[in-house]
């Protein structure tokens, strides 16, 4: 008898390593018109990130003919796909992706890489030049905002909301209260 995955991370190493089963679950994101720019800049922003293939529009539309229509792409090894839909839906804040950082250097990259004609908001909040929204957060972050004394919790969460980029050393001295 065959055994069966008995958890998640069992379970993803039973459809990508045995079966060969793509990403059960995957971000489909809707552009107008920069769907191909947009996936060709998140790769070059990445590691282990590269398209992996692009449909284009034929003659019977709705998009010019040869342009792209989907873009497959992964960033960091997880699959992505971008639509040139058109105009009618654009991203707001109620959608973002979570960039978990080890360092400030990562911080530094990725916010400043992404916000780059884009908009940099507040908490470690950004919105690209495609109007997607990121969150640029050290994985310091949650452990320093769960420590069991409050006090230092709450300094920690003060520091946070006065920043745009989060800063680690400023955010590891809000916990010391220094």
């Amino acid at each position: 008898m065959q055994r069966l995955p008995i958890d998640n991370q069992d379970a993803r190493a039973y459809a990508r390593e045995e079966h060969d089963v793509a990403q059960k679950i995957s971000p489909f994101l809707w552009f107008d018109g920069n769907a191909e720019e947009a996936a060709t800049f998140y790769v070059s922003v990445f590691p282990d990130s590269e398209v992996t293939a692009v449909s284009r529009y034929g003659e019977a539309g709705p998009g010019p003919a040869g342009s792209a229509m989907v873009v497959s792409f992964k960033l960091d090894g997880q699959e992505f796909s971008a639509l040139n839909g058109g105009p009618q839906f654009t991203f707001s804040e109620a959608v973002s992706f979570l960039i978990s950082c080890g360092s400030q250097a990562e911080v530094d990259h990725y916010w400043e890489t992404l916000s780059e004609g884009g908009e940099p908001g507040p908490c470690g909040w950004l919105k690209d030049r495609f109007g997607l929204s990121w969150q640029v957060v050290p994985t310091v972050l949650p452990e320093l905002l769960q420590d069991p004394d409050r006090e230092k919790a709450n300094r920690v969460m003060q520091a946070m909301m006065g920043m745009g980029k989060l800063d680690i050393a400023g955010l590891e001295r809000a916990s010391a209260g220094t």
